[in-house]
């Protein structure tokens, strides 16, 4: 039940203004991708609107088009549940991420500018104490950052679209083994903004595809942790 699965201080404050159903949506993404909601875990209309302080209509909209993008299961008789994500799904989502950032780290290596590159520098640093101090949503969350920065000095507004279609859901995947990939996955992030630094596609190429790939064997590899 959503009482007892959302930690004290996880449940996010609704923007104003825009359509109430679409502030629900992102609202209850943003649970969803950060696994204060966890997957398979029930999902009660009235708590929702409760913890949100909005009616059960909006709440009912935004189910709706969560199970419509595949983040919620609305099982008749049942109710709504977060999905939960199979080893396939993971592995499909996860190959596709490596072939698009691959690619955006590549033309990052022929478009970044000094200030781009210092940004990297910036969010690695940041990363690295996050993962010192053992904050784990943080360093989630200078992940997703990292990694779109590298797409948006890539200069490709059609890549930077589909990779920020795809990065949402990566974060749900990478939220789990965010821990266990700790020190080793920033220091991937050094070993790339170097590549990037250097205008070496070659570099920049094969350290994003071993980055990424990285991450994708260890969700399969997790002991432990939900999927």
């Amino acid at each position: 039940m959503l009482s007892r699965g959302l930690p004290q201080g996880t449940v996010p404050k609704l923007e104003r203004p825009g359509p109430l159903r679409e502030r629900v949506y992102e609202a209850l993404l943003e649970l969803i991708t950060t696994r204060a909601l966890r997957p398979g875990q029930h999902l009660v209309e009235s708590e929702l609107a409760g913890h949100l302080g909005v009616s059960r209509q909006p709440v009912r909209e935004a189910l709706q088009r969560l199970d419509t993008d595949g983040w919620v299961d609305l099982r008749p008789a049942q109710g709504a549940f977060v999905h939960e994500p199979t080893e396939e799904e993971a592995d499909q989502l996860l190959t596709v991420r490596t072939l698009l950032e691959a690619e955006a780290a590549r033309l990052a290596a022929v478009h970044a500018d000094p200030a781009g590159i210092a940004e990297l520098e910036r969010l690695c640093d940041q990363g690295e104490r996050a993962v010192q101090e053992d904050d784990v949503e943080t360093a989630v969350a200078l992940n997703a950052t990292f990694h779109a920065k590298v797409t948006e000095l890539a200069g490709n507004a059609v890549l930077a679209e589909l990779a920020a279609q795809v990065g949402r859901r990566v974060r749900w995947y990478y939220t789990p083994v965010a821990r266990k990939r700790g020190k080793r996955s920033w220091a991937e992030h050094r070993e790339l903004i170097a590549a990037i630094a250097d205008g070496d596609e070659a570099r920049a190429t094969s350290v994003m595809r071993a980055h990424t790939e990285h991450t994708r064997r260890t969700y399969h590899e997790r002991d432990g942790e939900d999927a």
